[in-house]
């Protein structure tokens, strides 16, 4: 559907029925008969709770980026199932035109944050009539803000040129509703960080620790999570170590490291037999804790902070396997793109990790001579089964946004900053230790020097986070400090395979050209 983005940003609009608000034609579209204003639906705690449901949480999506960064980076290939999506992105070309990625990004957050700046507004003329009423209130107003924080972080992540730079450019600032047709410029990052820094400490004033009892609910560790990875992004390093070490101090018997044992059974002895086979990549059944982690088995929450919920049923939120598998994560699914053939020989090339086996699933066909002159590259069928379905659907699952094994991932960083290279080093062996099959200790690497610890940091957050939506800020922020760039393998693609050099402008999307056309004064990132 073409329309106007900054209509879309910054328009008043009235409300439907509360919470039904999540479709493309909803009421920032236009007025509906029926409809009310937002001093109806904001009358009440009740009503604000619900709109923070169905409206804001409902409204959630990171699903786009998490596809943008598999197909322009090196995580994916085409596969045999492929009609040409997105080709065009795979190969490099970027763009910002109606319904291109980087404009379904753009759109998607602003949205959230446009009804989060209404249920803001509508809060700030309610008075809670008990102390009940006051207390739930104050959460639902703490988890607004910090989910508009979590919004204005993704935005930044993909549309500044330099996070670290504070007078860099930064996206649209918009912290309260705004009539229609309103034309504002980008800011520079440090009025960004303002926002999300002032959503940020509201937020950790308003949760207490039982905030973190549901994954599907943003509370403390969220919070801490989200400004350990703002705060690392923006190069602050103490602040990330601190919220980093908050998350892994509070993830004791709520979040701990999801194990990689065990890994066989009584019942099914052999990795790969189809005995195990069936057990171990069972949907919502496995013997695994770890697999168990993206089949979404009913109460396994595993090492999940946050979450985006997706029925197994219904139409909330994209499903986010039928991007990669039209119809199931299996060889005859319809596979339209399989693992990255080096990302993949990483995997395969792992030892004693349940790794290698939760994210490429058993019927995959790898070709042992896909380097032979004149091998067919979709014929080394690499089947992608980060997302494997849940109970009920072969396509829909729940996407992890905040994991614990990133706040690792971040200690390790901060440490290489300090010169700490043997704390960098037993973050990672923590990690390592984890997904060990045998249940034992692992061997902590070391390191010569920096380079060789951020190599082998972006090595680690390559097999721990695909899929995820880390891999393209991942090679833009580190690729340069560890020695390495994009990585590509020579059959990923029908023609000649290209990677984005670092430093390339396109490690920054374009600003969409429909917010363009609405805001013409808006700047636009260099070499768009």
């Amino acid at each position: 559907m073409k329309r106007n983005i900054i209509k879309l940003l910054f328009v008043a609009g009235s409300l439907t029925a509360l919470p039904l608000l999540n479709s493309c034609s909803d009421a920032i579209d236009a007025i509906q008969p029926g409809q009310l204003d937002d001093s109806q639906a904001f009358g009440s705690v009740d009503a604000l709770q619900s709109f923070l449901i169905g409206s804001v949480y409902g409204n959630l999506e990171t699903a786009n980026e998490v596809y943008l960064t598999s197909v322009i980076t090196d995580e994916v290939k085409p596969g045999d199932g492929s009609g040409g999506q997105e080709f065009q992105l795979h190969r490099l070309i970027v763009s910002g035109g109606v319904g291109s990625y980087p404009e379904l990004i753009w759109a998607s957050h602003y949205r959230t944050i446009n009804r989060i700046n209404r249920l803001l507004d509508g809060a700030d003329k309610l008075t809670p009539n008990s102390p009940t009423e006051a207390a739930n209130y104050k959460k639902i107003i703490a988890q607004a803000r910090a989910i508009r924080a979590f919004c204005y972080l993704e935005l930044e992540t993909y549309f500044s040129p330099n996070m670290e730079d504070l007078n860099a450019l930064g996206v649209v600032l918009s912290d309260k509703p705004e009539g229609n047709f309103v034309q504002k410029p980008r800011v520079a990052n440090k009025d960004i960080y303002a926002l999300i820094d002032s959503d940020l400490q509201f937020a950790k004033a308003n949760f207490d620790a039982s905030s973190d009892a549901n994954k599907y609910y943003v509370g403390r560790s969220f919070v801490n999570a989200i400004s350990a990875r703002f705060n690392l992004y923006r190069a602050n390093y103490a602040q990330a170590k601190t919220d980093a070490q908050a998350v892994i101090t509070a993830s004791a018997g709520l979040f701990p490291l999801s194990l990689g044992t065990p890994i066989v059974t009584t019942a099914a002895p052999v990795i790969g037999a189809g005995t195990w086979n069936s057990a171990f990549y069972a949907t919502s059944n496995s013997f695994n804790p770890y697999r168990n982690l993206w089949d979404d088995k009913d109460g396994n929450r595993g090492e999940i902070i946050f979450s985006l919920g997706r029925q197994a049923t219904g139409a909330n939120g994209i499903a986010i396997g039928s991007r990669y598998n039209l119809n199931n994560s299996s060889v005859t699914g319809t596979p339209w793109w399989y693992v990255g053939r080096n990302l993949y020989n990483s995997l395969n090339s792992l030892q004693d990790d349940v790794r290698k086996y939760a994210f490429v699933d058993p019927s995959s066909q790898p070709n042992p001579n896909y380097l032979a002159p004149g091998a067919n590259t979709r014929a080394d069928k690499l089947i992608v089964d980060k997302y494997p379905g849940k109970t009920g659907t072969n396509t829909r699952n729940d996407i992890k946004s905040v994991r614990l094994s990133e706040m690792y991932f971040i200690l390790s960083e901060v440490a290489i900053h300090d010169g700490d290279l043997s704390t960098a080093a037993n973050n990672i062996k923590k990690i390592r230790d984890a997904r060990n099959t045998l249940g034992t200790a692992v061997t902590a690497p070391t390191y010569a020097n920096a380079t060789a610890a951020y190599k082998d940091v972006l090595a680690e957050r390559r097999i721990e986070l695909c899929f995820e939506g880390h891999r393209y800020i991942d090679l833009k922020r580190l690729a340069v400090k560890a020695g390495v760039s994009m990585d590509r393998n020579i059959t990923d693609d029908v023609v000649t395979v290209s990677n984005l050099q670092n430093g390339d402008y396109r490690y920054t999307l374009p600003i969409p050209s429909s917010e363009i056309s609405g805001n013409p004064g808006i700047q636009q990132n260099t070499g768009y």
